[in-house]
């Protein structure tokens, strides 16, 4: 397979194979992210993602699902997109599922019907980044969208037929704001009703500008005991119709699977021992990005 800088998925696509379709990420502007600075966005030539297809398609036979990299692959334009898809369906047919991030700019370029053809062709999840339901949070980071756009996007791409994972950053909002980046973010998690939720806590990356706002004071960390207050409420204010909020991911204190609604008090129930001490916390030590 024929890989070019950072390569990043998912960690429910860890045993997927990786189909780097495009470089870097067409936003990158997110005061909180590293992954990209310094990289342009390009897409891939046709020359190449074949190739990998090809290559997939001799050594790729024990996996059963596909992810198309990088940051959003979405925002490769529709015939190109439909192309790959069809690609893969001919020559990967046991694959059972195609994912792909999704930000609220590659989701407004697709019309419903778009995304409704893609999906025919294979493309089953996207995924995501929301960080937080707060306005001036989400203003303050760059993320490029408010919370509207979020749930409009969001709904968009749950109409299609496809499934939709949502991710969610705790202590993205610093102190400040914590308690209403927890509410808000439970609000829209409520109003765009996704199949998936991931929880995982800010790890602050040197070289990023919220790390210099850190540095500078501007910027306040969450300790532990915060992130956790942050999560019980962002819980508390999340209705899912029938889905799953993980909180499991190696940056977080304290590991939650959950189905909504059925385990939510449960939940909330194990947040608050953890709080009085009576569940562990996973030690700084072993938190990871």
């Amino acid at each position: 397979m024929h890989y070019e800088g950072i390569v990043i998925r998912p960690p429910s696509e860890s045993q997927s194979i990786l189909l780097q379709a495009t470089l870097g990420c067409s936003h990158n502007k997110c005061t909180f992210c590293g992954t990209y600075k310094g990289q342009r966005f390009k897409i891939k030539s046709d020359e190449i993602i074949n190739a990998d297809i090809d290559f997939a398609s001799q050594y790729g036979r024990r996996q059963n699902r596909l992810f198309i990299c990088d940051g959003d692959a979405l925002i490769i334009p529709q015939p190109r997109l439909l192309s790959i898809l069809k690609q893969i369906q001919k020559k990967l047919p046991w694959i059972e599922r195609v994912g792909s991030y999704a930000n609220t700019k590659s989701l407004s370029l697709k019309t419903d019907d778009e995304l409704k053809e893609l999906k025919e062709h294979g493309l089953d999840i996207l995924y995501m980044g929301l960080e937080s339901g707060d306005d001036i949070t989400l203003e303050r980071i760059h993320k490029g969208a408010d919370a509207q756009k979020m749930i409009a996007m969001g709904k968009k791409a749950r109409n299609s037929g496809m499934k939709l994972s949502v991710t969610v950053l705790l202590g993205i909002a610093g102190q400040e704001r914590s308690d209403v980046h927890a509410r808000e973010t439970g609000r829209v998690l409520s109003e765009i009703d996704p199949e998936y939720v991931g929880a995982l806590s800010l790890m602050l990356i040197p070289g990023t500008p919220l790390y210099t706002d850190y540095e500078s004071g501007k910027f306040v960390l969450l300790n532990a005991e915060q992130m956790l207050r942050e999560l019980k409420t962002m819980i508390v204010h999340t209705e899912l119709s029938n889905g799953r909020f993980h909180a499991n991911h190696a940056s977080n204190y304290l590991p939650i699977k959950a189905t909504f609604p059925k385990d939510k008090p449960k939940t909330i129930e194990s947040i608050d021992k953890a709080l009085k001490g009576q569940i562990a916390l996973k030690p700084e030590f072993l938190r990871a990005l």
